[in-house]
């Protein structure tokens, strides 16, 4: 005989986390998840729950309001439908379909704490080409960078280059309002959705006036700008655009130069002008800095840099930031934010992984900026503390994206260093960025750029939310504190703007 064995009970099922009540029962969201993602939809999903709204998981024809980002009407229309297997609209007197909406219509009414009116502009479609029947009424544009999107590649690429230069010869005769005004114009040409075609459809563009207009209607009207030739044959032009291109030079040191005498390279050396160590070393590898980096080779630089700092703290957070962040497939450097969430962790790694790499022959040069403590400033600032070393890294032009450091690297980045003969690597400039892991979500926001958008998002910060905000944080001056935020998008949602990912921050 054997005891019979007594049924195991069987555990309660976990119930589900009561949902937040529902304030706004007229209005139920659904958020398309094309382009959008499953991680940040379950952000954007959570945040919506907290302010009261509905959000429908699967869509259905109780939604009232669909919301999408960086989809065409058309584009929503046909995931929806992939994705039931029923048309969101029934028929062509059907009154009971959705309204489709751009998310600048959720993230206001995130900000506002309940659902703001629907307005033309908030319907996808609104802004794209096919809906700009009328030439001469462009389509309202938004008066700060932050608060559009603006891709890598647009439609009036020739008035920007001509805008662009005419904001660098500003900003080299040190005329910062000059400079500024033609960026925020080139801006706002980069983010429209169509081709301009004569000077009065950009009459009542935003930033687009005075002498900014002046340009845009020589070129609209003869193809080129008088502005613009005159520079290119300028002499001082040309003198201050190569020497502010050195590593380590900038606009008052060329100034002082050229004044000097300076016309070219050769002429530093025969003036026996003073140079500090990095001016030094942008002059011997000018020609290298000078040449854009590949995005082939900003990765081959990664795996250089992941290896070296994953020697001494495996599992550390490095990411590429920068132009390659937002698309572009060549730059003038590659910049790298380092985080862990031990603060210990950080401590003294830089300059342990830099004089590994020294040792290795990696470096032609490098300066390593000490983290300074920066307290909440009165008003956004560009300037930042992080840890930082500014560097030129020696890149072995090698086919393999791995590569054996102690037995070929080494020994190859050796030789060529002290060779006078054929160079098997290349400059790069490489900045490396370390960062505590509760800053880092604005430390990645600001190292990503553009400079014009980071500029316009922290005027924006100022002037519209009386925030502050940099790449330490976002702070609010009038309670005297800071306000966290976990992610990039969290901080856009706490300044109540529609998060624009990197591809559409090229401003």
């Amino acid at each position: 005989m054997f005891p019979l064995k007594k049924r195991r009970k069987e555990a309660a099922a976990p119930t589900d986390p009561v949902a937040p009540a529902v304030i706004f029962p007229d209005v139920w969201i659904f958020l398309v998840e094309r382009r959008m993602g499953a991680a940040r939809r379950g952000f954007l999903t959570s945040l919506a729950q907290r302010k009261g709204f509905g959000v429908a998981h699967e869509y259905s024809r109780a939604v009232t309001h669909v919301v999408s980002e960086q989809n065409s009407f058309s584009d929503v229309l046909s995931w929806i439908e992939r994705k039931t297997g029923n048309p969101v609209m029934q028929s062509a007197d059907d009154q009971t379909w959705p309204q489709i909406l751009d998310i600048s219509w959720f993230t206001e009414s995130m900000s506002s704490g309940k659902p703001v009116a629907v307005e033309a502009r908030h319907h996808l479609g609104i802004l794209g080409s096919e809906m700009c029947k009328d030439r001469d009424a462009l389509p309202s544009v938004a008066p700060y960078a932050c608060q559009r999107q603006t891709p890598l590649t647009h439609h009036n690429s020739q008035i920007t280059d001509a805008l662009e230069m005419l904001e660098k010869a500003a900003a080299l005769q040190g005329s910062e309002v000059r400079s500024l005004a033609f960026a925020r114009a080139a801006s706002v040409l980069k983010s429209l959705p169509i081709k301009l075609r004569s000077a009065k459809e950009a009459k009542n563009l935003v930033w687009c006036g005075g002498h900014s207009q002046v340009v845009i209607q020589e070129i609209l009207e003869d193809g080129t700008c008088h502005e613009v030739e005159e520079l290119k044959v300028s002499e001082r032009y040309r003198c201050m655009e190569l020497l502010t291109s050195v590593f380590g030079v900038g606009v008052r040191t060329a100034d002082r130069w050229y004044k000097d005498g300076v016309r070219n390279l050769s002429d530093v050396e025969k003036l026996t002008i003073k140079l500090t160590a990095d001016q030094r070393a942008g002059i011997e590898h000018y020609k290298d800095l000078k040449q854009p980096v590949t995005r082939e080779e900003a990765e081959r630089v990664e795996h250089f840099i992941n290896d070296a700092l994953h020697r001494f703290v495996p599992d550390l957070k490095i990411t590429m930031t920068g132009g390659f962040r937002r698309g572009k497939q060549q730059g003038h450097d590659v910049d790298f934010l380092i985080t862990h969430p031990d603060k210990e962790s950080l401590s003294g790694l830089l300059e342990k992984a830099i004089e590994w790499m020294d040792s290795q022959g990696l470096l032609l040069y490098h300066h390593i900026k000490v983290r300074s403590h920066m307290h909440a400033p009165r008003r956004s600032t560009h300037m930042d503390g992080h840890e930082t070393c500014y560097a030129i890294f020696a890149l072995p032009n090698l086919d393999r994206v791995r590569f054996e450091y102690e037995a070929e690297v080494s020994d190859a980045a050796h030789s060529d260093l002290s060779s006078s003969g054929a160079r098997t690597w290349r400059a790069v400039r490489v900045d490396l960025v370390v960062t505590p892991y509760d800053e880092y979500p604005f430390a990645l926001l600001g190292w990503t750029g553009s400079k014009h958008f980071e500029r316009e998002l922290r005027r924006f910060s100022w002037h519209e939310k009386n925030l502050s905000l940099n790449s330490h944080g976002l702070y609010d001056t009038e309670k005297n504190c800071s306000i966290p935020a976990a992610s990039e998008e969290e901080i856009f949602a706490l300044l109540g703007l529609q998060y624009v990912s990197p591809p559409y921050r090229n401003a």
